[in-house]
């Protein structure tokens, strides 16, 4: 395939393994998968998946909701590693845009991946805060899908409207089917959830042998619940 895979995840053993994988081109994880995996120390579980993962690109996340604070941790996590990206988000939780501090880390050629990107709107200022800086610009595909609307013309608006540096990527994926629709759309990368990527190693599969795999699944479960009539 065209488009870069990215696996999207915090289990350390699954980022060590799939590290390997030459399908997959980088790594991405976020304070809630980190939390889901039960990882009670950012600095620590980060600086491992790094000896592990020395070059392909791998994003964490600033977690501060106060400028001045997510500006240090953003330094703090760049300093890490020459293929790391900070994950910044379009606003805090406020609704407060980050332009200011996007603007204030790419002056000093940190690299950012900016994050929990949604509308066109939102796509045309990321675009123009990140300018001519190698950066990601995360448009969360799976989520605008869930709202309502095709993510497909997000991605195409943001491809047709980029900076050569800049890179569109189809975040939050529902279904292995995703990673295609985010090639055919036009994204240079796609973040695809550890569970998800066991089943990119299955395919592709015998449907007719995948029916009958089904209908047992059913017969059985039906059986072990001790279900009459």
């Amino acid at each position: 395939m065209a488009i870069k895979i990215y696996a999207d995840g915090a289990d350390l053993q699954g980022i060590i393994e799939l590290n390997k994988d030459p399908v997959i081109s980088g790594m991405t994880t976020n304070p809630t998968l980190m939390k889901k995996a039960g990882i009670k120390n950012y600095k620590e579980f980060a600086q491992e998946v790094l000896r592990n993962v020395t070059e392909k690109p791998v994003s964490f996340e600033v977690f501060s909701d106060n400028w001045e604070e997510m500006s240090r941790q953003a330094r703090e996590i760049d300093s890490w590693g020459y293929n790391v990206y900070v994950k910044i988000p379009f606003t805090n939780t406020e609704g407060i845009r980050m332009e200011g501090l996007v603007k204030e880390l790419i002056a000093e050629r940190i690299k950012i991946n900016l994050t929990a990107v949604f509308s066109y709107q939102q796509i045309d200022k990321s675009i123009e805060w990140l300018g001519d800086n190698k950066s990601i610009i995360s448009i969360f595909a799976g989520r605008i899908s869930d709202a309502g609307y095709d993510p497909t013309s997000f991605i195409q608006y943001a491809k047709y409207n980029k900076k050569p540096q800049q890179e569109i990527l189809w975040a939050s994926v529902r279904e292995l089917w995703n990673i295609k629709h985010a090639e055919n759309c036009g994204a240079d990368i796609v973040t695809v959830g550890h569970d998800i990527l066991k089943k990119l190693k299955e395919t592709p599969r015998d449907l007719e042998q995948y029916s009958l795999d089904t209908v047992r699944m059913f017969y059985d479960d039906a059986n072990s619940s001790g279900f009459t009539l």
